[in-house]
């Protein structure tokens, strides 16, 4: 069995910036009042019109691709990893294939909301594994900006979103102590309604019959979208934050510690923890329960806002750019998010 390595890795940040000042035109919010729960002090949109999950996902394929010293038509196959596709359906993937002229391969979406790049990496990781296949470009795509509710009642989460991409092309190696060491996925759903989106969705509206009085159940089986939904916010993002905060501090540090441990390693071993990019005071816990020193733990959420599925993978080729990830540095990759999934892996770089 062959292990797989990171070959190529790129990244694509709309042009526009949206600060804090700026949101302040749409909501009641300050500068201050965002930093200090979330340590944001921007975030990028994408055009509304003219760049999409995908578009932005192939601008970050094309730089990872040329970095991999390989081609579109050498790509053998595609994992996507987003929560805001360009359409219900079809995927994001199939939209990369035509957008770069590759071969008739296999594209695959996931949708594992902020743990999705990884669970798209461990995916690839076995496809290496097993020799079926020997290039394939991974994905993390979102636009959020096209969905959030820009107004004082959808502040707590449209202050923390934004738009980006990043990509890598996988590779088999043979190099001895080199590629991803281990990858390491859970989920929980028990309380999967306290961070997500209901509307619209095939679940017969179970989340809004009761706040429905107005209509019997066979109606409100039958409305994919009403007003009455639009007019509660019920098409915006959903988050109960504390809730999320408390879960995230403790499956963030196990999920590190269980990545280690099955190497035989330690935090000491660690050069660098990328984690998602989803909040600067967890992160800031996670390095304090582990006791990581400041050069261990990269986070760029200041400029870039939360990026979802994104955000891991534009992290960690800044962090690349920047010089901190260097040949046999040992890498570590975490993610918590929507479900709720946690997931990391650990690279030998």
């Amino acid at each position: 069995m062959f292990k797989s390595k990171i070959a190529g890795i790129g990244k694509y940040i709309p042009a526009n910036t949206m600060t804090n000042e700026d949101l302040k035109k749409y909501m009641d919010t300050s500068d201050e009042w965002i930093q200090e729960r979330t340590g944001i002090q921007e975030r990028h949109y994408a055009h509304r019109t003219e760049e999409t999950t995908t578009t932005m996902g192939v601008e970050a394929a094309k730089m990872a691709i040329e970095r991999a010293g390989t081609t579109a038509k050498e790509i053998d196959f595609i994992i996507f990893a987003t929560l805001s596709p360009d359409y219900y359906f079809p995927g994001c993937g199939v939209l990369v294939q035509r957008a770069l002229a590759m071969n008739e391969i296999g594209a695959l979406d996931i949708r594992n909301q902020c743990s999705g790049f990884v669970y798209a990496l461990s995916i690839a990781d076995q496809f290496i594994q097993t020799g079926m296949y020997k290039n394939i470009l991974v994905i993390g795509s979102e636009k959020h900006s096209f969905g959030l509710d820009f107004s004082t009642r959808g502040r707590n989460i449209s202050v923390i979103f934004g738009d980006g991409a990043g990509a890598v092309v996988l590779q088999p190696t043979q190099k001895a102590n080199q590629g991803i060491l281990s990858t390491h996925l859970h989920s929980d759903g028990a309380s999967a309604e306290l961070l997500a989106m209901y509307n619209p969705g095939t679940h017969a509206n179970h989340w809004v019959k009761e706040k429905l009085a107005t209509y019997n159940e066979a109606e409100i089986g039958d409305m994919f979208m009403t007003k009455e939904m639009i007019d509660q916010a019920q098409n915006f993002p959903y988050m109960d934050g504390p809730a999320v905060f408390k879960k995230a501090i403790v499956k963030f540090p196990e999920v590190i510690i269980e990545a280690l441990t099955a190497n035989g390693l330690t935090t000491a071993d660690l050069n660098l923890l990328i984690p998602h990019q989803a909040n600067l005071r967890i992160s800031q816990f996670v390095q304090q329960k582990l006791a990581l020193q400041d050069h261990q733990v990269f986070n760029n959420i200041q400029q870039y806002g939360n990026t979802t599925a994104a955000s891991i993978p534009i992290a960690l080729c800044e962090a690349w750019e920047q010089g901190k990830i260097k040949e046999d540095d040992l890498v570590c990759l975490a993610a918590f998010g929507s479900g709720f999934t946690w997931a990391s892996a650990l690279i030998k770089w």
